[in-house]
């Protein structure tokens, strides 16, 4: 997803999409390679392709981000399924989501 930094410089924010709304909007959570170890409000990841680099990954469950498939300007890999039911119970916890 597009954003820009503090300085003015645009560059793409890393997102997981986690659901998709009726209204075709779709629910995404940002990803960070920063180390959020004690930072209850993110989830670490672990290492995935999503990252050339092959950092570390946490997922940031305080700001759920609503945004349009066509905002997307690419898609990197899907997350593999433990570790996404692992963001999205997080998530249900932490928003009383169904």
């Amino acid at each position: 997803m597009p954003f820009e930094e503090n300085d003015g410089r645009g560059k793409d924010r890393p997102v997981l999409v986690v659901a998709r709304e009726a209204a075709g909007t779709l629910l995404a959570v940002q990803l960070s390679s920063k180390r959020h170890d004690h930072d209850r409000e993110w989830v670490p990841i672990g290492v995935g392709p999503w990252d050339r680099e092959g950092r570390e990954s946490w997922v940031d469950l305080d700001r759920v981000l609503r945004l349009h498939e066509r905002g997307m300007r690419r898609e990197a890999c899907a997350l593999d399924l433990p570790r996404f039911t692992l963001v999205a119970n997080r998530l249900r916890e932490r928003y009383g989501w169904r």
